[in-house]
């Protein structure tokens, strides 16, 4: 990894947004990936098969994307539970349990979070793979009735994730280097802000994390506006 000799302290990157850098340990990270790796192998040949979407646009993403708990539909631009009669994967045990301390531990350093500690539903998690070469554009996830934080965890190579403004996709930006083992945290002032992956450094991923190349990012979310645990 190319920043292993850097100090990397937990920061709050703006207001409502916590980075605490190597939160996840390694062996953490491999028992995250083959857990979702065996999940997306169950529904290889479903229709909640881990592709890359196609947009509402026309075009497709670079990014293979597994739906659990819930499932973006782009056509319609809205979530379901099932899809042509296949329901959703259930949101691990394993990905519930992080979402209490995930949150507690970047509350710690941005403060906005901390209404949400206690109360967090993890209703719905989205795995994203980045293959080599791959990148997210800039977006803002206003899909969910809910005002609660994302939690996001990476696993792989480092990424340049970018978290701009509520207004446009324009600057002013804050860049993070996000490792394997990072978690980032957004919500309050910054949950419906315009965020996304420049670019993914290629070669940078730790040995023993579950993957050979590429990037994995879980982000977990509050769906329903009143959740129920």
């Amino acid at each position: 990894m190319l920043f292993d000799s850097l100090p990397r302290p937990s920061v709050r990157v703006a207001p409502g947004v916590g980075h605490v850098p190597a939160w996840v340990g390694v062996d953490k990270q491999k028992a995250l990936v083959e857990e979702m790796r065996g999940i997306a192998r169950e529904y290889a040949n479903t229709p909640m098969a881990m592709v890359r979407p196609r947009l509402k646009s026309g075009g497709q993403m670079s990014v293979f994307q597994l739906h659990l708990g819930r499932y973006w539909h782009y056509p319609s631009y809205r979530y379901v539970d099932n899809m042509e009669g296949t329901r959703v994967p259930p949101v691990p045990e394993s990905l519930r349990q992080i979402a209490p301390g995930a949150l507690r531990a970047a509350a710690e350093v941005a403060p906005e979070l901390e209404p949400w500690v206690d109360t967090f539903v993890p209703e719905m998690a989205l795995v994203n793979y980045y293959p080599p070469g791959s990148a997210m554009g800039m977006r803002v996830d206003d899909s969910e009735e809910s005002p609660a934080p994302v939690i996001s965890l990476s696993i792989g190579d480092e990424a340049l994730f970018r978290m701009g403004h509520t207004e446009a996709r324009t600057r002013p930006w804050d860049d993070i280097t996000l490792c394997s083992g990072d978690l980032v945290v957004f919500g309050g002032p910054k949950r419906f802000a315009y965020h996304g992956v420049v670019r993914v450094n290629d070669g940078t991923l730790p040995e023993g994390c579950g993957l050979r190349e590429g990037r994995i990012n879980i982000t977990i979310r509050q769906v329903s506006a009143r959740a129920v645990s």
